[in-house]
């Protein structure tokens, strides 16, 4: 009789199918996992415009002071050493108005980059005619119309805020004095000789008027003050004239020189004094504390 043969029995369809199961669940974890690893899951992380680099988007310099401009604007403390400087010269224009050329000194234009970070040495410049921000300038050159008094240039990041040495803007105000004409002006005629001694107390035609040095004139209205505290350069020995008009009884004080000058409301107020020190100085108020200007004397 012959005996059957044992059959191993076949494997059984199911773990195969438990294996495809498993390899189908783990398969969209590892996906999610690496689309997390690339940064393409969901919204995009970065929010500076193309073409500007994470740092210029979100880095920053300086130090925030609770201090603002006339705009609202806060300012950006930076270390004397780090912070940029400005220097404006005004030329009348053939046509009237004035050309105005910027000197800059650790500090670049940076129209790309506006909007962006704080970052050192870079951002824009905003004009202040007699007070009242009227530009914003990405170069070295702007042009003032004709009947303005005082410029202030002052130097923003480009954030917006304003860089500061000493809780100052960074900034410089010149006079423009005078109107520029748009026509020519004939040159005077020579003098006529005369034989006779002129009067007691007449001056001489022909002669320039000593030179009388120059001079800054300040307006203080309860808290404010015109043009908006700067910084002015003058050079060592130069005479300085300070002509301050104050709408309160206060006390004009230039620290460094030790001069004060008594204001009473609405007079205008003149003090006079040689420059014969270098370094930072400050002037202000007594009673009300105002920062009027700082002198940089070098």
């Amino acid at each position: 009789m012959t005996r059957p043969h044992a059959t191993t029995p076949s494997p059984s369809p199911a773990p195969r199918a438990a294996r495809t199961t498993t390899a189908l669940l783990v398969l969209p974890a590892a996906l999610a996992a690496v689309l997390a690893l690339a940064g393409c899951g969901g919204r995009a992380t970065t929010h500076h415009k193309p073409g500007t680099s994470h740092q210029e988007a979100t880095g920053s310099s300086g130090t925030l002071l609770p201090a603002r401009d006339e705009g609202g604007r806060r300012l950006r403390e930076l270390p004397t050493a780090d912070a940029p400087t400005v220097r404006a010269e005004a030329r009348p224009d053939s046509e009237g108005g004035w050309n105005v050329h910027l000197t800059v000194e650790r500090f670049r234009f940076t129209p790309e980059s506006t909007g962006g970070a704080a970052l050192p040495g870079r951002g824009h410049a905003r004009l202040l005619v007699d007070g009242r921000e009227t530009a914003r300038l990405y170069g070295p050159w702007a042009y003032v119309p004709a009947g303005a008094r005082t410029l202030t240039v002052r130097l923003h990041a480009d954030d917006h805020t304003v860089w500061a040495v000493a809780g100052a803007p960074v900034q410089t105000t010149v006079r423009l004095n005078g109107r520029p004409s748009s026509t020519s002006t004939p040159a005077p005629s020579a003098p006529t000789p005369s034989t006779s001694a002129p009067s007691a107390g007449a001056r001489p035609t022909g002669l320039r008027p000593p030179d009388t040095g120059r001079t800054v004139t300040l307006t203080v209205t309860g808290t404010t003050v015109s043009p908006p505290p700067s910084r002015i350069e003058v050079k060592k020995g130069e005479r300085l004239t300070l002509r301050v008009t104050s709408d309160r009884a206060d006390t004009l004080h230039v620290h460094g020189y030790d001069r004060e000058l008594p204001l009473s409301p609405g007079t205008p107020a003149t003090l006079t004094l040689t420059t014969d020190r270098t370094g930072l100085f400050e002037v202000e108020t007594h009673e009300s504390g105002l920062l009027l200007t700082q002198l940089v004397v070098r």
